[in-house]
């Protein structure tokens, strides 16, 4: 089952989101999917779909309210005018109520820019039981990521222009320094590799990362990474 819906943020405020439940699990694990700059396009649904499939509960908030866009400037402008504090504070925050509902494991995954804000999310918001992130690490700006206190995922490309394998280790050692469970991946590859529509899909490290996600979600949600069961 699939549908639009709106759910409501902690300052009183909606914001809307494209929703997938499993078929025969009410009670499912939850994840909240967060979107690349792009905005809330059929990938980022095809995800979702693949999760719920998978077993999960499966929340996509539509941080851009309705806008996509395949121009990346466009895009730029659109992840510019977002307010990072207050989109994990409420927006994402909501998604986590929402879900927390009826489930009492929820998870978050995002990419690129979500991949970001699921760092964020893990910072600053209670009510996680862990971020799965696909090539995106916040400003330092965003908070100290030496404070998470749930486990961190990260997967990462070595061709990646937006952030170098330098930037990735930087943040990886800031991590560990503070103790923080964290395992990260890095594949030969270029930033966007799990995009299937995109010239810089690489199947291989697609495929790969995705089944380190399902086994991560699946070791802090409590559900097998093979189904619903």
């Amino acid at each position: 089952m699939d549908k639009r819906i709106t759910f409501d943020r902690p300052d009183g405020a909606t914001c809307p989101a494209y929703y997938v439940q499993p078929n025969a699990r009410d009670g499912a694990p939850g994840v909240v999917v967060l979107q690349e700059w792009w905005g809330v396009d059929q990938h980022m649904m095809d995800i979702a779909a693949r999760l719920a499939a998978s077993g999960y509960r499966t929340l996509v908030p539509d941080l851009y309210r309705g806008k996509v866009t395949q121009d990346e400037a466009e895009a730029e402008h659109h992840m510019s005018a977002l307010d990072f504090r207050d989109v994990a504070s409420q927006d994402i925050r909501g998604a986590i109520n929402y879900l927390k509902r009826s489930s009492e494991h929820v998870a978050a995954i995002g990419f690129c820019m979500g991949g970001a804000l699921s760092i964020v999310v893990a910072i600053h918001v209670d009510g996680l039981d862990a971020a799965c992130c696909w090539y995106g690490i916040p400003p330092p700006e965003a908070g100290d990521p030496r404070t998470i206190r749930i486990p961190v995922q990260g997967h990462f490309a070595l061709n990646d222009r937006y952030f170098p394998p330098s930037v990735v280790d930087a943040f990886e050692a800031k991590l560990k320094e503070a103790n923080v469970r964290c395992e990260f991946y890095r594949y030969p590859a270029s930033h966007g590799f799990g995009r299937e529509s995109a010239p810089y899909y690489d199947p291989a490290a697609a495929v790969l990362a995705w089944q380190r996600s399902l086994d991560f979600l699946a070791r802090s949600c409590g559900l097998s990474s093979d189904g619903p069961g």
